[in-house]
């Protein structure tokens, strides 16, 4: 098994399809260009692979000559953050490199606004969008604040540890994402959207060369899409052992808890406390690993069904069609 054969809520990429579309864009060859379907995006429970969302972003920002995926009151030329990333990449350390994104971007992309604040206890970066209207469903903030957190830790080579992200908006249908995207508390309906992080981290040099900066560059934005390890901290032990699993049929809460020498009991009190539950975790293990099988249209789902621990096929498309409301076929057909 592997750790990036994770799942992402097709509701961003419905969100950025029909943004785009409303730009003028051709639906039918973005959706195409990323291996998806308008089916696959009509299906709230469907889920869709980082590298997917990745393309579709890609198609978006060439079509449109905009990074700002067609949600902002004016565009933010394709080429734009490439841009910012060579002129930030001098920056002393983490300060500098915030300081000087925020300056970059309020001078060159007016349909936003940053803003990078110090204080004694905490930093801060906020993010505020001129005409926040045309970000339906609030897909261009949070794609703006992921960014904004995971390319500085790219850049000084360490997770920022955030203390909290806020938004203006309203608790969200798709809030369970948040728990994969920001690795603390996340607070809805504030004035401002913004991350905070402490303030220590900021002496922390770019470690980063223009060699290692080019070829980041040109995997935007897949690297910010995977799967961080943000899980507390026995739901992270749990997922570990499950995604480094070679045989998922013989993995079960009494291997594990041995593993970590812990108990059975003590290891399902500390995954409740956590908010979760062994089968959880493990159907959500399997659940992005059969969506990444999925899209080899090369592998027969009998295999699939195998490599997830499953005695037959039967099996494996009832559990399927639990986690996303369809067929292993159905799906890989919408595709």
């Amino acid at each position: 098994m592997s750790h990036e054969h994770h799942s992402i809520s097709a509701h961003f990429a419905k969100n950025v399809t029909q943004a785009a579309v409303r730009r003028g864009l051709d639906e039918a060859q973005l959706l195409q260009e990323a291996g998806l379907s308008r089916e696959l995006l009509e299906n709230d429970e469907i889920r869709i692979t980082p590298q997917q969302l990745s393309s579709l972003m890609q198609s978006v920002w060439r079509i449109a000559d905009d990074e700002l995926l067609c949600m902002a009151s004016q565009p933010s030329r394709h080429g734009v953050f490439s841009l910012m990333a060579k002129q930030v990449l001098p920056s002393g350390n983490l300060r500098q490199l915030y300081r000087r994104a925020a300056r970059f971007y309020n001078l060159v992309t007016p349909s936003k606004q940053l803003r990078f604040e110090e204080r004694n206890d905490c930093a801060r970066f906020y993010l505020e969008l001129q005409q926040p209207e045309l970000d339906e469903g609030n897909t261009l903030v949070d794609f703006l604040l992921l960014l904004w957190h995971r390319f500085p830790s790219w850049m000084i080579g360490q997770k920022i540890q955030l203390h909290r992200v806020c938004f203006t908006q309203s608790k969200p249908a798709h809030y369970g994402e948040y728990r994969l995207m920001f690795p603390c508390e996340v607070l809805y309906d504030q004035p401002h959207n913004y991350l905070e992080f402490d303030n220590q981290v900021l002496n922390a040099p770019i470690i980063q060369t223009q060699q290692t900066l080019s070829a980041y560059l040109r995997r935007c934005p897949l690297d910010w899409f995977k799967r961080q390890s943000y899980y507390p901290v026995y739901t992270r032990k749990v997922m570990d052992y499950l995604e480094g699993a070679e045989d998922m049929a013989g993995v079960n809460m009494q291997l594990i808890a041995d593993q970590i020498h812990t108990t059975t009991r003590t290891l399902r009190r500390k995954l409740i406390e956590e908010g979760t539950s062994f089968q959880e975790l493990k159907d959500s293990v399997r659940r992005d690993e059969a969506i990444h099988y999925l899209s080899q249209p090369d592998l027969p789902i009998s295999q699939i069904a195998r490599k997830l621990g499953f005695t037959e096929a039967a099996a494996f498309t009832r559990a399927f069609k639990h986690w996303t409301g369809i067929s292993p076929s159905a799906y890989r057909k919408s595709k």
